[in-house]
């Protein structure tokens, strides 16, 4: 990121919002938003394919689930938050990834300007590709700050997504949404 940039964006968006960058409470606010976004996309500069990398060999072709897994992001349209839960369940191939490296893989796309649907199938396909796995449901469940504090605010309402990729059996679909219930 151009950080001398982004800090000049802040200051000219507080002066277009009738703000003097000059005053006390400001001074430092566009060093600090510059290195907020920095943090909340740090995503465009990691891998998925980094994380995926570590896995052990298994001899079970059975499912593996990690659910709850906690991520925030920024919304491209509105560049608001939103948050949620992510569960990935996999059907293995012949290897599984370490289950931190799930969560760091959720980490990678979270940390991107995006939309729910898009980062819950940024997931799916790299998990499905970089494990060689047999079959990926990714559920996603998630808060948007743009339809809660903006717009229609209408707080507590989620937006559910989920995406399968490769040979995920159509009757494993209702077993895993059960299991996550």
């Amino acid at each position: 990121m151009d950080r001398e940039r982004a800090i000049k964006a802040v200051e000219d968006f507080l002066t277009a919002v009738g703000e003097d960058v000059s005053r006390e409470g400001l001074k430092d606010t566009p060093a600090r938003v510059a290195d907020m976004f920095a943090e909340l996309l740090g995503g465009y500069s990691d891998d998925a394919s980094r994380h995926l990398s570590k896995t052990f060999a298994v001899r079970s072709g059975e499912m593996v689930i990690e659910k709850d897994i906690a991520f925030s992001s920024t919304c491209e349209h509105h560049l608001m938050p939103f948050f949620g839960k992510i569960a990935i369940a996999y059907i293995p191939g012949d290897r599984v990834a370490g289950l931190s490296k799930l969560a760091r893989t959720v980490e990678v796309y979270a940390k991107r300007l995006q939309l729910q649907e898009r980062l819950t199938a940024q997931v799916a396909e790299a998990v499905h590709k970089n494990l060689a796995a047999k079959g990926v449901l990714v559920l996603c469940e998630a808060e948007h700050t743009c339809m809660t504090c903006r717009g229609v605010k209408k707080f507590g309402s989620k937006t559910l997504t989920y995406s399968v990729a490769g040979d995920f059996p159509k009757e494993k679909v209702a077993e895993v949404l059960s299991l996550l219930k």
